[in-house]
């Protein structure tokens, strides 16, 4: 008696084991199927008008689309971006708050400041890379005479100190791509902080700064308008979304390459069913004709990642940018 006693309590165990393991199955099945059910906050941890706003928007509107749910984007700056996805590491994992990340955010950031509100590698869960793209030396034509690299170098020698280089904040790829310039050149240029790329693309319009590593994205359009003048790329090669301008390699500077990747981060703990519904339909909408045209117009590379994938991206990133920091000899308080 006492073994079969024995033998219907393993039997009943196991039987309410496998009926929680269908339950906990069954759940998260639904719980897929059913993400999203209200709206979700898209938070850029940067100021509207810069390259991290434009690729969220364009993501934010196609998830819009196929989710059913509306993709608010939240523009929270300041910090070089930590303001803003501090804000996402620190929320509820439920998948309705999400962050664009970038080099910056996720990889610059923790070797550049002495103190940093969240972990890059540890407090968040990746969900899906979005592109990557070059950054553009571009500078004021109301402030600055020259039109091409070596131009420009003999034009700020000649005036050390004078020439005011502007950057989407401290411990941007904006930024350290300019110190990177200024280290290779000997070049004195005070640096000038902004709270994002809008703001400082504007003052570099207005003549209020001289030279600005911008994003290519952000500032594209203004070189095709007149309103910017375009020297060179930052990448190992050139940028098909302006083929006429070379790099900086090409320009004199051997070596010299530095670019920026943008990706969307859940907080961690965030399932991940609904990681990987968001890694599907993000993959889905940059497939699409029309994000495939307008990256490539804005310079931007797409490229596909799965959630892991990401993730080992991130972390050899987060070694690279950790070196070229230490270069620099960069630091934020």
């Amino acid at each position: 008696m006492p073994f079969l006693s024995s033998l219907t309590r393993r039997h009943v165990l196991g039987a309410a084991l496998s009926a929680s393991a269908c339950l906990v199955s069954g759940a998260a099945l639904s719980q897929q199927a059913t993400y999203p059910s209200r709206p979700v906050r898209l938070i850029v941890p940067f100021t509207p008008g810069g390259t991290t706003d434009i690729f969220a928007r364009l993501v934010g509107e196609k998830l819009s689309q196929s989710l059913g749910q509306q993709f608010v984007i939240e523009n929270r700056g300041g910090a070089g971006g930590n303001i803003g996805t501090d804000a996402v590491a620190k929320a509820d994992p439920d998948g309705y708050t999400l962050v664009m990340g970038t080099v910056g955010t996720h990889a610059i950031n923790p070797s550049l400041y002495t103190k940093m509100p969240y972990d890059a590698l540890t407090d968040f869960a990746p969900v899906a890379y979005v592109a990557g793209v070059p950054n553009l030396m571009v500078v004021s034509p109301k402030k600055v005479k020259a039109t091409t690299v070596e131009e420009f170098i003999a034009e700020a020698k000649a005036t050390p100190g004078k020439m005011t280089m502007a950057s989407s904040g401290n411990g941007t790829s904006i930024h350290l791509s300019g110190e990177l310039f200024k280290q290779m050149t000997g070049i004195e240029m005070p640096h000038v902080p902004y709270r994002g790329s809008g703001p400082a693309v504007n003052d570099l319009i207005g003549g209020q700064v001289d030279v600005m590593f911008d994003n290519l994205p952000s500032s594209i359009e203004q070189v095709r308008s007149g309103n910017l003048r375009a020297l060179a790329v930052t990448s190992s090669k050139r940028s098909p979304a302006i083929p006429d301008k070379p790099t900086l390699a090409e320009a004199g500077l051997p070596g010299f390459e530095a670019s920026s990747w943008f990706a969307l981060f859940a907080p961690k703990g965030t399932p991940p069913e609904i990681t990987s519904k968001l890694n599907q339909e993000v993959r889905k909408a940059l497939e699409t004709p029309e994000l495939q045209k307008r990256f490539a117009d804005l310079g931007g590379e797409i490229r596909s990642m799965s959630p892991d994938e990401l993730m080992a991206y991130v972390k050899s990133e987060h070694e690279k940018w950790a070196k070229v920091v230490k270069a620099s000899g960069a630091k934020v308080d």
